[in-house]
């Protein structure tokens, strides 16, 4: 029996996996559960008979990893068959820079009639999709959350469209207001989040959603991972994104009768917008040390945020200038005849996801802190509380020693 404790372990390991993914895809899935049921019990039997030829468990390992590897290249690789963009016309918001900027370009090259919305029409990157972008590109002056400059963006795109539908729409706009832990950011800064990337993201949606039922077409949110892990740091526009991300699941359901696809990109880290700016870092430190009170900032410690603010500035230069797997996610879910619910876009996600479905919860949350911001300091106080635990903070102590006598003197 001592011999074979391993393989015993390692295979009953691989089998909770298989039959845990299986009901937790199954609870979870908006689909039919009994082609995703006997692919996982398949799978299943599958290990069991392999595990009966006595196959040595590193090399059952390695089968099942092969198998995984060319499971996911199926899903993630070029369609077998596409739709044709031409005549189709998509609606694309924060088309300034970042994603969207890039999205415009794609699509209008592929032959989409693009609407591209951006918050000023004389900026670089408005002034960019003008110059290089072809006859069937138009460029809307529009902030999302302002109700009168959608309905204004809807008016403008039905003259163009006639009576044809609306076959895209991509929520793209978002914003980071600040960064920080969640007792230091602003109450505004909370708000300010949820208005442009939930009630913003919302109010586009509804405007257009007619147009989009026409036309039996797509929906495709940039959406993020900080909405469905707690990404330290992250509260105000992980919330913001966690409403977006239920919001957009529960569309899902709704519109499948009216024959509409809607989908979620959840991207790595990648360059856009301010996220190389050192200035914008510089600034945004610069605001939230003059936001907080004397107190607060005293039991945290400056130290502690300007750490915070170059664990982001640190993280931003690492991230991805390259956006193309972003834009060719957002092709395949205007494009492909079956799109995904969601698409991991970037290197890691898939795995983050993964770590965080299946593995304990304590593992998912080391693993999140170690893979995001590397903090090495603590808030102040809590420095203090720890040196008076290990008698460092003598001074201190003597004080409170003294304070505590004098008072016994009085009462006598």
């Amino acid at each position: 029996m001592d011999d074979y404790a391993l393989p015993f372990w390692v295979h009953l390991a691989v089998v909770t996996v298989l039959v845990g993914g299986a009901v937790k895809k199954v609870l979870a899935s908006h689909l039919s559960a009994g082609p995703t049921l006997v692919a996982w019990l398949g799978a299943t039997v599958l290990v069991e008979r392999l595990w009966a030829f006595c196959l040595p468990a590193l090399l059952l390992l390695v089968l099942l990893g092969l198998a995984y590897r060319l499971c996911w290249r199926s899903r993630t690789g070029p369609p077998t068959a596409i739709l044709p963009a031409e005549g189709k016309a998509v609606l694309i918001t924060g088309c300034d820079s970042g994603f969207g900027h890039a999205a415009a370009k794609r699509l209008d090259a592929l032959g989409f009639e693009v609407f591209a919305t951006v918050m000023d029409l004389t900026g670089d990157g408005a002034r960019e999709l003008q110059r290089t972008g072809s006859s069937r590109l138009t460029v809307l002056q529009v902030d999302i959350t302002q109700p009168q400059q959608v309905q204004q963006a809807l008016l403008d795109t039905k003259a163009k469209l006639g009576l044809r539908g609306l076959w895209g729409l991509v929520n793209n706009a978002g914003v980071c207001v600040n960064f920080g832990d969640a007792e230091l950011s602003l109450m505004s800064n909370f708000r300010g989040c949820m208005e442009v990337n939930f009630f913003g993201t919302l109010c586009v949606t509804k405007c257009f959603l007619p147009l989009i039922r026409q036309a039996k077409g797509r929906i495709v949110t940039i959406s993020s991972p900080a909405g469905d892990q707690p990404f330290p740091c992250l509260a105000a526009y992980g919330a913001s994104k966690a409403a977006l991300n239920l919001f957009t699941d529960t569309l899902r359901h709704e519109l499948e009768p009216w024959g509409v696809h809607v989908s979620t990109v959840l991207p790595s880290s990648y360059k856009t917008g301010h996220s190389s700016n050192h200035t914008y870092w510089e600034q945004q430190h610069k605001q939230l040390l003059q936001s907080l009170s004397p107190a607060l900032l005293d039991e945290y410690g400056e130290d502690y945020v300007t750490e915070t603010k170059d664990l982001f500035q640190s993280f931003a230069k690492q991230a991805n200038p390259d956006l193309s797997p972003v834009t060719g996610t957002i092709v395949h879910a205007l494009l492909a005849p079956q799109p995904q619910a969601r698409y991991y876009a970037g290197p890691g996600v898939g795995l983050m996801y993964f770590i965080h479905s299946y593995c304990p919860f304590s593992l998912s949350n080391r693993f999140l802190q170690k893979l995001f911001l590397k903090k090495k300091l603590v808030p102040r106080a809590l420095r203090k509380q720890s040196g008076l635990e290990v008698g460092l903070d003598l001074d201190h102590l003597y004080n409170n020693n003294n304070n505590n006598n004098e008072e016994k003197l009085q009462q006598l």
